[in-house]
């Protein structure tokens, strides 16, 4: 018996398949139900464009999210159902992967499903499997690479090094704050083991693999002056100081207020329990990275994967409860909550009411409401166009400020007779200005507070207004499309001045 089979708990339970396909099944349905509703988050246009310009990086992100939109609508139609599609598979794979995590932990199939259904009903695993964005994905590959570490943990086999290897190259051309996971679960286990772990050539082969497939798009950002840690230095020094303020309320509420005691006791578990000194490495992980995104300004939702462990690792010890005392009525109590937390959870992230309600959700997440309002921007565009003199059309250039903006402008504008838009905003700057021959009108569309844009033209007035038609505030609502007439630059000269990275 090797050293790591002494360490573990033994023979596993079996995996609860049948129940727990059961569970992907409804999950997955219910977020295709949802798919058509409201419309494209402004991130989802951007990716969508994106991935009509394959790269190796792009300003603000790696290129991996871009990609799967682009193979999602290639595979499901490109309209919001078939680019959703591979958003609700990657959460419906993050469920399962969170009973496999509760398994690994000594979970039998009692814990396998109560775990599927906790993160099933969970507000932000709801909200990233909803829609499209970095962090649907790297969700993922976060539980993905615990799990992979559990198991190496657990059993011993060190060979499991490779697979976490390419699980965090492959992460890191989704998203860099993979790394983050790495550094401090190795910080974890140099701290309080189990330190033989590390003590393997192949955790060196492993190191190497995820350098290897994160390879391509570091060098991308290096030879392109790294233009995404210019993107996250700008929005840690604009949100930095109210992200420290908010992050230890974010944690008890970004899975769900009532999911707290579950996750409490799965820290508690993973920390003070004989049989799971071997995951240890976790609960000491959790707070490392809180203290990590605290000191960075980061986001809350970073902490999410590893609260998600600590809620799979908090089943045990909540059947355990269930069974200690009147079981019946305590199963009844656990099932009222999770329903509840469930009804709670899909009203402030997933678009179940009608959009002239969104006042309440939109100020637990403001997300709901950028999913509102593209086409009435589109609209508003042909308007301002319609404006434009015939004669000078072909030389009149139509600008969007922001890449939602200009998002929206490349999915709904062919249909409405506009032009390729172009944009300065993040990876949009990179696709091209117009050429210097486009040297008539430009229709601006821009956001209600960004009229400084004006001063790079002459002639400018107001030919149209941005209405979602549902009173909707979101950060498109009350824009103008502005037509300015005079001369201007050059495009080639007056391009680095349009350019924003963030």
């Amino acid at each position: 018996m090797v050293e790591g089979e002494r360490r573990g708990t033994g023979v596993l339970a079996p995996v609860a398949w049948a129940p727990l396909l059961g569970v992907l099944v409804l999950y997955a349905a219910g977020l295709s139900l949802l798919s058509a509703r409201y419309g494209y988050h402004r991130d989802e246009l951007y990716f969508r464009a994106a991935g009509r310009h394959l790269d190796w990086g792009y300003v603000d992100q790696p290129p991996l999210t871009p990609l799967l939109a682009r193979a999602s609508t290639a595979v499901f139609g490109d309209s919001l159902v078939g680019l959703r599609v591979c958003a609700t598979l990657s959460a419906a794979a993050t469920v399962l992967v969170v009973a496999l995590i509760a398994r690994e932990l000594g979970g039998g199939r009692g814990a396998q499903l109560l775990a599927a259904a906790l993160a099933a009903t969970a507000a932000q695993l709801l909200a990233v499997g909803h829609m499209v964005s970095t962090a649907t994905f790297d969700l993922l590959v976060w539980v993905t690479l615990s799990l992979l570490v559990l198991r190496l943990l657990r059993g011993g086999d060190r060979r499991w090094w490779l697979a976490a290897g390419a699980v965090t190259g492959l992460g890191v051309q989704n998203k860099y704050l993979v790394v983050a996971l790495a550094a401090v679960l190795l910080t974890a286990l140099v701290r309080v083991g189990p330190r033989e772990v590390l003590r393997t050539r192949w955790l060196v082969f492993g190191g190497a693999l995820a350098l290897a497939l994160a390879a391509p798009n570091v060098v991308w950002q290096a030879t392109h002056d790294w233009p995404q840690f210019t993107v996250a230095r700008g929005i840690s020094e604009d949100d930095g100081a109210e992200n420290r303020v908010l992050l230890v309320p974010q944690q008890l509420v970004y899975l769900s207020p009532l999911f707290v005691p579950v996750w409490i006791a799965g820290w508690r578990r993973l920390w003070r329990a004989g049989e799971l000194r071997w995951a240890r490495a976790f609960a000491v992980a959790y707070p490392l990275l809180c203290v990590v995104t605290l000191a960075a300004g980061g986001k809350g939702y970073y902490t999410v994967p590893l609260l998600v462990v600590l809620l799979a690792a908090g089943c045990e010890p909540v059947l355990r409860w269930v069974r200690a005392g009147r079981a019946r009525v305590r199963r009844a109590l656990v099932g009222v909550l999770l329903v509840l937390s469930a009804v709670v959870d899909a009203v402030l992230v997933l678009p179940v009411l009608p959009p002239d309600e969104l006042a309440v959700p939109m100020a637990a997440d403001p997300e709901q409401g950028e999913q509102l309002g593209w086409p009435e921007l589109a609209d508003a565009a042909r308007e301002g166009w319609a404006v434009v003199p015939a004669a000078d059309r072909s030389r009149a250039v139509l600008f969007a400020v922001n890449y939602g903006e200009a998002g929206a402008l490349d999915r709904y504008g062919p249909a409405r007779g506009l032009p390729r838009p172009y944009s300065g905003h993040m990876s949009y700057a990179d696709w091209g200005p117009p050429p210097d021959s486009a040297n008539g009108p430009v229709l601006l569309v821009r956001t209600r507070d960004a009229s400084a844009i004006e001063r790079h033209f002459a002639g400018c007035r107001t030919v149209a207004g941005v209405d979602n038609g549902h009173d909707v505030d979101n950060e498109e609502q009350g824009g103008s499309v502005v037509l300015c007439t005079g001369p201007h630059p050059k495009w080639s000269t007056l391009w680095p001045s349009l350019r924003r990275a963030y």
